[in-house]
């Protein structure tokens, strides 16, 4: 048996070797993608357009401004009306605007408020959201300026504290769950691609005319893949520490098996469309749909599960990357234990169960008489 399955791995390997395009995803697609959404992709929001209208002129109106610039996430742009604030904002050269009223200053003391208005572009809630998460800071910024050697605390004085990614950097988040999209774009389409060419060419029919068994084809076809794809899982896992200095805090041995569950599972769902499609076109087009844009969408990549609705929260549960992400990033950030990952771990493990099934029965059904 392993003298069959290391013959159809031998030639799947020569076929990969001739193949430019297959050579060419399975090696720069991994590096495309971790630079690309390693660099490219930042929830911390920073240079907002701010529309600055300054109807006091005073010393503290000019405090309050340089309160907000000296943050470095604003980037003023000075007007001189209320309606041209509003100007910039309908014509997008601001995502903020700042008007301060005349008689800022009079009302400004210790014990009484003075007003400002903040004005918003709520189209971008993205930066909707980041401009009042930092508004908070700015205004006790700007009050600690104004009222210097005052006390002005307040009755309760909330102190918060970031856990497992203190800095809430972007790369920290997106850097772990990197290895889930990767895999689950590669495997199953060089997957679907490979063996549905093979029906296309007619040499599947020769392959199974030879004494070797059709356990023996799938597992011999799918072997060189599984080793590309344990590639590109250490590749992720080296660029997040050297490059991306993403702490990795937890046990490397955990990683690597829930990884390989994780890989297995989408081979076996690469396989199951290959048999399904028999047709590069029609493989190529059920992988992205199946792999790309549930593992980008779905999988809590870039939006978490737990905020999304009722029916796609539970729908998501039968994605593999859901639960791999939610390991990686556990063992990434939190130095998960393995009693912590166990559920996780279980419904990978499930779902590996079933698309193995599924993909074996329908080859098996599909190639014996």
């Amino acid at each position: 048996m392993q003298g069959s399955i290391w013959a159809v791995t031998r030639k799947e390997i020569f076929q990969i070797v001739r193949d430019p395009f297959t050579l060419a995803v399975a090696i720069f697609m991994p590096i495309v993608m971790v630079l690309f959404f390693g660099f490219a992709i930042e929830f911390n929001m920073d240079k907002i357009p701010l529309a600055i209208f300054d109807g006091s002129k005073t010393v503290e109106s000019r405090v309050l401004i340089d309160s907000f610039v000296s943050s470095k996430y604003f980037v003023p742009r000075y007007v001189f009306s209320p309606a041209h604030a509003i100007e910039a904002l309908d014509g997008g050269r601001a995502k903020t605007a700042l008007i301060i009223k005349p008689e800022f200053a009079r009302d400004l003391t210790p014990t009484r408020h003075s007003s400002v208005q903040i004005l918003i572009d709520g189209a971008d809630n993205s930066s909707a959201a980041s401009v009042i998460g930092y508004l908070g800071g700015v205004q006790k910024l700007a009050l600690t300026r104004e009222f210097p050697g005052v006390e002005l605390r307040p009755k309760v004085d909330i102190q918060s504290r970031f856990l497992f990614n203190p800095e809430l950097n972007s790369q920290w988040f997106v850097v772990p769950g990197l290895a889930a999209v990767i895999i689950a774009i590669l495997s199953i389409l060089l997957t679907a691609l490979t063996v549905a060419r093979e029906w296309e060419n007619g040499s599947m029919e020769l392959l199974l005319g030879t004494p070797v068994r059709p356990l023996e084809i799938i597992i011999g076809k799918l072997l060189p893949y599984a080793v590309m794809g344990i590639g590109s899982i250490l590749f992720v896992f080296m660029m997040s520490k050297v490059v991306f200095q993403v702490p990795f805090r937890g046990s490397f041995i955990l990683y690597m098996l829930s990884a390989l569950v994780f890989l297995c599972t989408y081979l076996a769902q690469g396989l199951l469309i290959s048999v399904l499609t028999r047709s590069q076109q029609l493989s190529m087009q059920f992988a992205m749909l199946s792999g790309l844009l549930p593992s980008m969408l779905l999988s809590g990549f870039i939006f978490p599960a737990e905020h999304m609705p009722p029916f796609f929260y539970y729908f998501t549960m039968i994605l593999p990357a859901r639960w791999f992400i939610k390991i990686s990033r556990e063992l990434f950030l939190q130095g998960a234990g393995f009693m912590q990952i166990l559920p996780s771990f279980g419904m990978l493990c499930l779902l590996l169960i079933v698309m193995l099934t599924l993909a074996t029965r329908k080859f098996k059904k599909d190639v014996e008489p």
